[in-house]
């Protein structure tokens, strides 16, 4: 897109703002409340597919750190592919060719799995657009594979009833590559806007808000564009921002895309979510996300988990240590019972092939989804959403943390007039206690001092023994068995 082009783009995005119910501040924005598509989704799935997967050496960091000398992904590269001023980052895009991605086997897969929103990696920290693009010529539809991966994706997840979603890093491509010039590589001065390097700046503190050199008006700008041109091709029901938006030159700028994204949609007739980390948008603005983490207590508002599949990496390195799905999904149980959504990603190949170790992991979630999903989809928080002994660590990066779960820890959900009581690690005896739903005097203000009518167990035709007990209510199975959770369906008067 050329400077005139820009500029009449800027103009569209004011006038969009000025005549929508939204404008660009924080008292407007908290007008925003999430759409009950997303509050019933609970499941969603991640994917981090580009030119990084390639090298499918170290993460989806690669560009970064091939250009500062001293790391492994540096040594590698020279070794494998010779010194960066011979072959740079730009030379993997031939190579990502995509010839074996079929949209619609990865759409089925993900429905299979359970998954009712879908959020390809529109723009790493890399610069490589995964779309369409009249901003930049360094996209998958021009370049690499000549596909519209986000285009394509859009349509065959929305055959299957599924939401397409995008998200963004691009924001750290200010400095993600900027190690480059600090030797000879491909990285060179002059760089300028529309180059795939530009602006390759200084590595700022990432803990600092106000490190410097700030962003440029120009890239602040640009990347505002690059947003609002997702939003206008694609009509995304969410958009997900990585980590470093919340730096203090960064937040006009995310005012006013969530103003034009949320009047984008209100014209259009969807309902949009943002969501977002590290504090970047005022508290209510927008939808809270704990990278690779969670929080140890039920919230009051909606929030995302968002992990991977693998521990060590987003996208797919040959080295990848794939999770135990019923670690992912006794996390997704806890998760939801708090009041959040889960966004699990997934790494395919750079051919567009999914591992057998990403399928394996997605077949099991939904096969426990098939008889379990009543009482996750569209479910809420009951008065209490945990018990048991085993404590859940909070915060981001913590989900490398094993959690050894037991036949006492349970969480709840509500949905439809129905309690539902999740054992997270089933005993084998097949006696298992719900605390909560004692029958204690009414003086001493019990969680739940209803009738229960009936217990059953999902997923089973077997009619379990229970009895209501002033301590907990108590329930007998002998044939149910099961590595995953177990879920019973409480049935009240």
């Amino acid at each position: 897109m050329n400077t005139k082009d820009r500029g009449a783009y800027l103009k569209k995005i004011e006038e969009t703002i000025a005549n929508g119910r939204f404008k660009d501040n924080w008292e407007s924005l908290s007008q925003y409340r999430e759409p009950e598509w997303y509050r019933n989704a609970k499941f969603g799935i991640f994917i981090h597919w580009g030119v990084y997967s390639v090298p499918a050496f170290g993460s989806e960091w690669y560009s970064r750190g091939m250009y500062i000398k001293g790391t492994r992904e540096f040594e590698h590269h020279v070794k494998t592919y010779g010194p960066q001023s011979e072959f740079g980052y730009k030379d993997f895009i031939p190579m990502f060719r995509a010839e074996k991605f079929d949209p619609d086997e990865w759409a089925e897969l993900f429905s299979r799995a359970g998954a009712k929103y879908v959020v390809p990696v529109a723009e790493h920290h890399d610069g490589f657009q995964m779309y369409k693009s009249e901003l930049s010529d360094w996209c998958a539809a021009d370049m690499g594979p000549c596909r519209d991966v986000l285009g394509e994706l859009k349509r065959a997840v929305e055959a299957r009833g599924m939401n397409i979603c995008a998200s963004s890093h691009r924001i750290e491509h200010w400095f993600f590559m900027g190690h480059g010039k600090e030797f000879d590589s491909d990285i060179k001065e002059p760089l300028k806007l529309g180059d795939f390097y530009w602006p390759s700046m200084p590595e700022p503190d990432h803990q600092d808000l106000f490190s410097k050199p700030y962003p440029s008006e120009e890239f602040l700008t640009d990347w505002l564009l690059r947003c609002c041109e997702i939003v206008d091709r694609y009509s995304p029901k969410l958009v997900y921002f990585d980590w470093w938006i919340q730096h203090s030159a960064a937040k006009p700028y995310l005012q006013k895309f969530a103003a034009y994204y949320y009047n984008r949609a209100e014209e259009e007739g969807y309902e949009p979510v943002i969501c977002y980390k590290h504090d970047a948008f005022a508290f209510g603005c927008a939808t809270v996300d704990v990278e690779r983490g969670q929080f140890a207590e039920c919230k009051p508002y909606v929030w995302q988990t968002d992990t991977a599949c693998a521990h060590n990496s987003w996208c797919y390195t040959e080295g990848n240590r794939y999770k135990n799905p019923v670690d992912i999904v006794r996390d997704m149980v806890d998760i939801v019972s708090k009041n959040g959504c889960l966004l699990l990603n997934v790494g395919p190949r750079a051919d567009g092939t999914i591992t057998d170790e990403d399928k394996n992991i997605l077949y099991r979630i939904g096969d426990w989804l098939r008889d379990n999903g009543e009482g996750i989809y569209g479910s809420r928080p009951w008065r209490v959403s945990a018990e048991g002994p085993t404590e859940i660590p909070e915060g981001q990066f913590t989900d490398g943390k094993h959690k050894d779960f037991t036949g006492d820890d349970v969480r709840y959900t509500c949905r439809g007039g129905n309690i539902y009581a999740f054992v997270l690690s089933y005993p084998e005896t097949g006696e298992v206690k719900f605390p909560a739903l004692g029958e204690r005097d009414a003086s001493s203000k019990p969680n739940f001092h209803g009738i229960i009518k009936r217990v059953s167990v999902l997923g089973s035709d077997e009619e379990p023994e229970w009895e209501r007990g002033e301590e907990a209510l108590f329930v007998k199975t002998k044939t149910v068995s099961s590595d995953m959770p177990v879920c019973f369906r409480i049935e009240v008067e």
